[in-house]
C-alpha cells in the first residue's frame, strides 16, 4: 500500500474548509494551514516555527500542553471573525503530551444568519400579536389560494378552529358567497365592503380584501371580516335604549315643581295622596301649567316607580295610528302592518304607568276601547279578538272642559267618571305670582347648564315685572322669555335686566284693551289690533335705536314679516 506523502498531506490540509493549527511539545507552531490564514487574518510565514503564544492572539494551545485536557466547542474571536473552535493534546505512546492541534471553523455568516433568523421570529411574533389583537377577523392567503394566517378573532367570528383552514383552500370557510381572496388573486384590484356568509353557523359579515405586491408581483392577499351581527344587535340594542329614555323614563319629581302658593301647596298636597293609591288621575289645568311634571311625580312616589312609565300625546296622533299605538295589532291587521305584529303601549307599561295627555281630543270610537280597559283590565290588538290582560295606572291630563263635552255628546260620561276618580287641578301662573322669583331662580339654573352660561340671576325689577304679567302660556311661557333673555345678554353679563327681556306676547291685546277702555268707543278689532302693533313696533324701534334686526328680535318675529308690517303701517325709521 502506497503511504501518503507529506506534500500530499498540505494538499490535504489547506483544502478543507476548517482552520488548523498544530504545536509542538515546546508551543513553536508547526502547522497553520491555508483556512487558519483566512480565518485568523495572518501570515503563516509569520505564524510557523514561532511561538503560538507570542504570535496568535487568544491562543489557548499552552494551557491544553500544559494541562493535557481537550477544550471542545468553545466560542472564540479572532479578528473580524467569530469561531468554533476544538483544542486537543497531542500524546505519544506512552501518553506523554507531545503537542497540541486547535480546529476551527468561522461562524461569523451562520450567527448573522441566526441573528436574522432570530429577528425574522421576533417581527412574527409581534405582527402575530397586533393581529391577534384587533377585534375583526384577519385572513392571510397565498399565491396558491391557501389560507396561511389567521387570528383569534376569525375562529371567534367564523366559529371554525386554525387548524380546519390553515395550508387549506380559501373556499373552505364560505358558507354563502364568492371567495374575495380568489378574486384579488385574479384581478390584482382590491374589494371592498362585500357582504358574505361564513362558516357553520352562516354568519353575516362585510370583507374587505387587498392584495400583497412583492416586487411588482401578486405574492397573495390578505382581508379583515368585520361581523355585522353585532353591529345589528347592537343597534337593536341601542333602539330599545332609546326607546326606553323615550317612553319609559319618569324624570320628574317633587322638587322639580315649584311653588309655595297656596293652590300649588294643594296641588301636589293632592298629588301625593293620589300617588299612593292606585287609582286613576285626571291632572286638569291650562296648557304650559306642567301636567306632565306631575304625572312624573306621581309615578316615581307611586309603588309602581320602579316599572315603566309610557306617554302618549293623544292630540298628535291620528285615530286610526293612536288606536294601534296604544292596543298593539296583529300581523296582517292593516296594510304595512309588520310581520308578527306589534305591542301596543298599555302593554309596554304594563306594571307600570301610561300617562294620557290631552285626552279630551280622543274620538268617541276610541274612547269606548278605553273604557274596555279601564272596565276589565284587558286590551285586544288591532286585527284580534283575544283579549290581553294588562295591569297598568292610568293618568290622564286635559286643558279643555270635560263636562261641557259629555253635554255635547263629544264625550262619554262613563269614560269621564271612569277618568275623574282623582281630579287635580294645577293653577295657571297667573293665579301664583308669589311663585314666579323661584321659577325665574330654578329655570335659569337650568339653562344655564343647558346654554353653557353663568347667569348669576334676574334683577329685582326685571322679577317685579314678569309678576305682573299675565303668563297666558304659563310656565311654559316663562321659560321661553328666560330663554331669549339670556340670548340677549353679552357673554359679559352675568344679571338679566329688564333691557334683555323680549316684548311679552300679550302686551298688544293688552295695548288693545287700554286703546278701547280709553276711547269708550267699540271698534273693529283687526284696527284695535292694527294699533297696538304699529305702538308696539315704534317701541322696538326706539328701544333699538332704529335697528331693524335688534327690534325685530325683541318682537320675536321674522325679520321678513317685520319689514312687511313696517311698509304696512307707514312707519319711518332709519335703520
Amino acid at each position: 500500500m502506497t503511504s501518503i506523502t507529506q506534500q500530499e498531506i498540505e494538499i490535504i490540509l489547506n483544502s478543507t474548509h476548517d482552520g488548523m493549527i498544530a504545536v509542538n511539545e515546546t508551543g513553536i507552531v508547526t502547522l497553520f494551514n491555508k483556512a487558519a490564514e483566512r480565518i485568523t487574518g495572518l501570515k503563516a510565514d509569520n505564524v510557523l516555527g514561532r511561538e503560538a503564544v507570542q504570535v496568535i492572539p487568544n491562543t489557548r494551545l499552552h494551557i491544553i500542553l500544559a494541562k493535557g485536557i481537550e477544550d471542545l466547542n468553545k466560542q472564540q474571536d479572532l479578528a473580524s471573525t467569530t469561531s468554533i473552535t476544538n483544542r486537543v493534546p497531542l500524546r505519544n505512546d506512552t501518553g506523554q503530551v507531545v503537542g497540541a492541534v486547535a480546529v476551527f471553523r468561522d461562524i461569523t455568516e451562520v450567527r448573522m444568519l441566526t441573528d436574522q433568523v432570530s429577528d425574522l421570529w421576533k417581527s412574527r411574533n409581534l405582527l402575530e400579536a397586533v393581529i391577534d389583537a384587533t377585534e375583526d377577523a384577519i385572513s392571510v392567503a397565498d399565491e396558491k389560494g391557501n389560507t396561511i394566517i389567521v387570528n383569534s378573532a376569525y375562529t371567534r367570528i367564523t366559529g371554525l378552529p386554525p387548524e380546519a383552514v390553515l395550508n387549506k383552500p380559501v373556499t373552505v370557510d364560505i358558507a354563502e358567497g364568492e371567495s374575495m381572496h380568489l378574486q384579488i388573486l385574479r384581478t390584482g384590484k382590491p374589494v371592498r365592503n362585500v357582504r358574505m356568509k361564513v362558516g357553520p353557523a352562516k354568519k353575516e359579515v362585510i370583507v374587505n380584501v387587498a392584495p400583497i405586491f412583492i416586487d411588482g408581483a401578486i405574492h397573495g392577499s390578505v382581508g379583515t371580516i368585520h361581523d355585522i351581527s353585532e353591529i345589528m344587535a347592537l343597534t337593536d340594542e341601542l333602539a330599545k335604549a332609546k326607546k326606553l329614555i323615550r317612553h319609559l323614563h319618569a324624570r320628574y319629581t317633587w322638587g322639580d315643581i315649584i311653588g309655595i302658593s297656596p293652590a300649588m301647596v294643594a296641588a301636589k298636597d293632592q298629588a301625593r295622596r293620589a300617588a299612593e293609591t292606585p287609582a286613576t288621575v285626571l291632572l286638569r289645568g291650562e296648557s304650559g301649567t306642567g301636567k306632565e311634571l306631575f304625572a312624573h311625580a306621581i309615578h316615581n312616589a307611586s309603588t309602581r316607580q320602579k316599572g315603566q312609565f309610557v306617554r302618549v300625546n293623544c292630540a298628535a296622533l291620528s285615530e286610526n295610528l293612536l288606536e294601534s299605538e296604544l292596543f298593539g295589532y296583529v300581523e296582517g291587521a292593516f296594510t304595512g302592518a309588520l310581520k308578527g305584529g306589534k305591542k301596543g303601549l298599555f302593554e309596554e307599561a304594563n306594571n307600570g304607568t301610561i300617562f294620557l295627555d290631552e285626552i279630551g281630543e280622543i274620538s268617541l270610537s276610541l274612547q269606548r276601547k278605553l273604557l274596555r280597559v279601564l272596565q276589565e283590565r284587558e286590551i285586544v290588538r288591532v286585527g284580534s279578538t283575544v283579549p290581553v290582560p294588562v295591569d297598568v295606572r292610568v293618568i290622564t291630563a286635559t286643558n279643555i272642559n270635560l263636562e261641557q263635552k259629555v253635554k255635547d255628546g263629544t264625550f262619554k260620561g262613563d269614560l269621564y267618571y271612569r277618568l275623574n276618580v282623582l281630579p287635580i287641578a294645577i293653577p295657571p301662573l297667573r293665579t301664583r305670582e308669589e311663585d314666579v322669583p323661584r321659577l325665574v331662580e330654578h329655570i335659569i339654573f337650568r339653562l344655564n347648564q343647558e346654554f353653557g352660561r353663568q347667569v348669576m340671576g334676574m334683577a329685582p325689577e326685571a322679577v317685579a315685572e314678569l309678576m305682573k304679567y299675565p303668563w297666558p302660556g304659563n310656565v311654559r311661557e316663562l321659560e321661553n322669555v328666560l330663554g331669549r333673555a339670556m340670548i340677549n345678554m353679552r357673554p359679559q353679563e352675568r344679571v338679566i335686566d329688564t333691557q334683555h327681556l323680549p316684548l311679552l306676547e300679550c302686551e298688544k291685546i293688552n295695548e288693545a284693551f287700554l286703546a278701547l277702555e280709553q276711547t269708550a268707543v267699540v271698534r273693529p278689532l283687526a284696527d284695535v289690533v292694527a294699533d297696538a302693533e304699529r305702538a308696539a313696533i315704534t317701541r322696538a324701534l326706539t328701544g333699538s335705536g332704529g335697528n331693524r334686526e335688534k327690534a325685530a328680535k325683541l318682537l320675536d318675529v321674522a325679520l321678513r314679516n317685520f319689514y312687511y308690517k313696517i311698509k304696512k303701517y307707514g312707519i319711518v325709521a332709519s335703520k
